[in-house]
């Protein structure tokens, strides 16, 4: 299984499925991450922690934390 932790910066990825439950689960699709949604990385902070994404036309910081919940293609 690939997540969006894995992905390349400068790769685009198609979120195939959320794992995680609650709350957590629904801050990410809160924010646009959804199924079927691609997602453009755009850099990873220097320490590594969060990734930078462009997700349906705006910037957003996740946590690689996170990031391992969204399974990719």
């Amino acid at each position: 299984m690939k997540t969006l932790r894995d992905v390349a910066i400068g790769e685009t990825a198609k979120i195939i499925k959320l794992h995680g439950e609650g709350a957590v689960k629904r801050r990410i699709m809160d924010m646009g991450i959804t199924k079927g949604v691609e997602v453009y990385v755009r850099k990873v902070a220097p320490l590594g922690d969060p990734l930078e994404l462009t997700v349906r036309g705006y910037e957003l910081s996740l946590r690689k934390d996170d990031a391992e919940m969204i399974e990719v293609a």
